[in-house]
């Protein structure tokens, strides 16, 4: 973890399996934050404080992460819950209701056992430490596989400044944003109109550019937190923004590449690029109307080399294109790791998006999940 920050996590008996369920990240001093939220119409009680909170307060202190449960479509009660979780959490903290952060994952449809968090902040709070992190890791995550957590240190006039990032997702997962809960901390010295620009610039060239599934949840969340403990010199523009930002989105492409691997059943990591499109907008829209062709990704998983189905996707997406102008390449479908290539003769724009294939087993899983 960045200077600054602690964590962990225990289980409170939201999850019948008894694994961690409950997570808190804490920094000692105040934060800057910026987030980002899923664009569904059907937003989780979490989001609604978040939005909140991020309107009316400039810093913050504490996140708490729950799993096992969404807090969604639970009407007034399921605002009026995660309200209470807050204040509770910074009542014990001795800070601001309005410095915490929330984020939930889970069934949707239930209400969130606050009671049972109430009763484990005492003992959560307690076991704040810098190794709590490897326990929040765990603490996150639903259906995923493995842990996903990235940390890149850069420096910035002379002063180390560590990203440490950790993120859940393997299904459920589509572009805007895609499906998961992501937690970003840094101590880096930060101007907050500088972290919302870096944090939307990666942002788009990395988790808007992953799906598995193409369904998108109601409680997708990307919470960064600068504390600036570094001490470097305020980052705001030019080229010192340039390295936080190069540094930002290597975190935010590997762990967004993790979710792709683990995606629920898959066998297979598929990367598409296009190119030669007017601008990036475009050429997103284009690999992602591959990507998400349930046709394209059970031919990739059948090792059947018919790719009539790329071509068709890239038809659907009302692009003007020409039949001439198409250039398709693919590596051989046998490899674990399957790269596309489609050039489109319309410009030099390039977007590239990452999926897997669908196999049998992701529907045994979501067959399952209740």
């Amino acid at each position: 973890m960045p200077k600054g920050f602690k964590a962990n996590a225990l289980a409170c008996g939201i999850k019948k399996s008894g694994k961690l369920d409950l997570a808190l990240f804490y920094s000692s001093i105040a934060a800057k934050a910026s987030c980002k939220f899923t664009s569904n119409k059907i937003q989780a009680a979490p989001i609604q404080v978040n939005r909140f909170h991020l309107r009316d307060n400039n810093t913050f202190r504490a996140v708490i992460v729950n799993s096992g449960n969404a807090n969604c479509f639970c009407g007034r009660q399921g605002l009026k819950d995660a309200r209470e979780v807050a204040g509770s959490l910074a009542r014990s903290l001795g800070i601001r209701k309005k410095e915490v952060l929330m984020a939930s994952t889970g069934i949707i449809g239930r209400r969130l056992p606050v009671k049972k968090i109430q009763q484990a902040l005492p003992k959560l709070i307690g076991g704040l430490s810098l190794q709590g992190v490897d326990k929040a890791k765990r603490a996150i995550l639903t259906t995923d596989t493995f842990f996903k957590t990235l940390t890149a240190q850069v420096s910035i006039g002379g002063r180390k400044v560590t990203i440490c990032g950790m993120t859940k997702g393997a299904g459920m997962i589509a572009p805007d944003m895609a499906t998961m809960l992501t937690f970003l901390f840094t101590d880096a010295h930060i101007l907050n109109g500088a972290l919302n620009r870096a944090l939307e610039i990666c942002v788009e060239q990395t988790f808007n550019c992953i799906t598995v599934d193409g369904c998108m949840s109601t409680n997708d969340s990307i919470v960064m937190l600068a504390n600036g403990s570094a001490g470097n010199a305020l980052i705001e523009a030019g080229e010192n923004f340039n390295l936080f930002v190069r540094s930002l989105e290597v975190v935010c492409l590997e762990l967004a590449k993790m979710i792709v691997k683990d995606a629920e059943g898959a066998s297979k990591f598929i990367q598409i690029k296009v190119d030669q499109a007017r601008n990036f907008q475009e050429a997103k829209k284009l690999a992602l109307a591959i990507a998400n062709s349930s046709l394209f990704k059970t031919a990739v998983f059948g090792q059947n080399p018919n790719f009539g189905r790329i071509v068709a996707a890239l038809g659907s997406c009302s692009v003007e294109l020409k039949e001439e102008d198409l250039k398709v390449k693919v590596s051989p479908l046998q490899k674990k790791e399957i790269f596309v290539r489609v050039s489109v003769n319309r410009g030099r724009s390039s977007a590239v998006v990452y999926t897997s294939d669908l196999t049998p087993e992701y529907i045994r899983i979501n067959a399952a999940y209740n």
